[in-house]
């Protein structure tokens, strides 16, 4: 089984993504300006490729801040932090449920 992230349509999909949304969505939300490198996955796709491929369930991140909210998210937690209107930064928050 290939995996998703050694495909040509994610690679693909990651370049028209940073392309789209080249500054971290955390650190803008924050009122910092901060060059994205990295695309995650709002949701976790656990190999749906649906999931993987939905532009809808991505964002791009800063390496210090997908780092963060991934450690999170499999320690099934939320991203701690909030942007500078007090709202979480992290859209799986229960805040937004």
């Amino acid at each position: 089984m290939t995996r998703i992230y050694d495909r040509r349509l994610w690679k693909r999909q990651r370049l028209a993504q940073l392309e789209k949304e080249p500054l971290c969505r955390y650190c803008t939300k924050m009122g910092v300006i901060t060059a994205a490198t990295v695309v995650d996955h709002i949701k976790p796709h656990r190999g749906d490729e649906r999931l993987a491929h939905d532009p809808n369930n991505l964002q791009s991140l800063c390496k210090p801040c997908h780092d963060v909210h991934a450690d999170a998210k499999d320690k099934g937690k939320t991203m701690a932090g909030s942007d500078v209107d007090g709202f979480p930064l992290d859209p799986l928050h229960p805040w937004f449920s």
